[in-house]
């Protein structure tokens, strides 16, 4: 791309940018990157977009450690899902950490209402993991829980899945491209934006075997997606492609932010260093904003303090310093 060409977009990139302050859970801020990767596209006879295609998904695949990716049009929301609807079978647990917790719950049973797979659907809170010894067939899990600012080691996860005898499934929304540990899980859902700094409109399944249940919906069918029986995630997948490559570069950026974050509030901080997610932080007070350009993370889930995000510099990457929170006021209480 021209050099002109490419300072316009950048230009272009920079005022949208200025226009919003962000502290809200995703997508990040916009990357020139995001649009120097988009193009006409088309899934059948494209060789152009079967080339992105094949270098998105195999870096998602390095990143996780999954063999398998299949791609979808659509939310996360989608993805787990097919997920639930796919691979769960016999005893599902389901890890108690919040909204987006209860969201899997409520997956797993409508999947046993629907598939007759699944025979049993319980839960337990994450602070008892420790006493979990099933047996289960499955352990699903969201390792971020961003409705709560709270993080579950995959580690920790995969080592209560191991000693109930059951496989994991992830959440792995807030988590992707932020967090270590995906290997651990046997099948994972995400989406094309939040610690991936794509666009919208994508979302994920990561996996190792296929599965051999056979589901009643083409929508809802693995299968349908593994054979690209639908207008795919084209677009988010193009905006992806000169992402992917620096990911490391613009993961910077929200260290950098979470890392102030938690220096400048650290005797307001909900939860202790191990259950600190990179991408958000929960504390004990409220939360303003200085700046009408300014957007505020609102949790799904009631809180009385606040969620802090840390997607809104992505685009500076190790140039960031995490000024973004000088836009902020705390109140002296929660």
């Amino acid at each position: 791309m021209p050099t002109d060409r490419m300072t316009r977009i950048e230009d272009f990139v920079a005022e949208r940018n200025r226009a919003k302050i962000l502290f809200t859970a995703g997508p990040a801020s916009l990357l020139p990157e995001n649009l120097q990767g988009l193009r006409p596209c088309f899934g059948r006879g494209d060789e152009d977009y079967a080339a992105v295609e094949e270098r998105v998904l195999t870096a998602l695949g390095g990143m996780t450690g999954h063999r398998r990716v299949a791609r979808l049009q659509g939310s996360a929301s989608l993805a787990l899902e097919i997920m639930a609807l796919n691979f769960l079978y016999g005893k599902v647990l389901v890890v108690d950490t919040g909204y987006y917790s209860d969201r899997l719950k409520w997956l797993a049973e409508s999947a046993q209402r629907r598939q007759g797979a699944i025979t049993e659907v319980r839960s337990t809170g994450w602070e008892d993991l420790e006493h979990v010894s099933g047996p289960f067939d499955w352990v699903v899990a969201c390792s971020v829980e961003t409705s709560r600012g709270l993080r579950l080691p995959i580690a920790l996860l995969a080592d209560t899945a191991k000693r109930s005898g059951a496989r994991l499934m992830l959440d792995a929304t807030a988590s992707i491209g932020l967090e270590s540990g995906h290997e651990q899980a046997d099948v994972i859902g995400y989406s094309s934006c939040k610690g991936l700094f794509g666009l919208t409109g994508g979302a994920f399944v990561a996996f190792n075997e296929v599965p051999d249940q056979e589901v009643d919906s083409f929508y809802l069918s693995l299968e349908t997606h593994l054979e690209r029986k639908m207008t795919g995630p084209y677009h988010a997948i193009a905006s992806l492609v000169e992402v992917l490559p620096h990911h490391d570069d613009f993961r910077a950026a929200v260290e950098i932010n979470k890392a102030r974050c938690t220096e400048e509030m650290a005797g307001w901080l909900i939860y202790p260093e191990a259950q600190q997610p990179l991408l958000c932080t929960y504390v004990d007070r409220q939360v303003s904003a200085t700046d009408p350009r300014a957007i505020l993370y609102t949790p799904r889930s009631k809180l009385d303090g606040s969620v802090i995000c840390h997607l809104g510099e992505v685009h500076l990457g190790r140039e960031a310093k995490g000024e973004i929170l000088d836009y902020l006021e705390v109140s002296a209480h929660g």
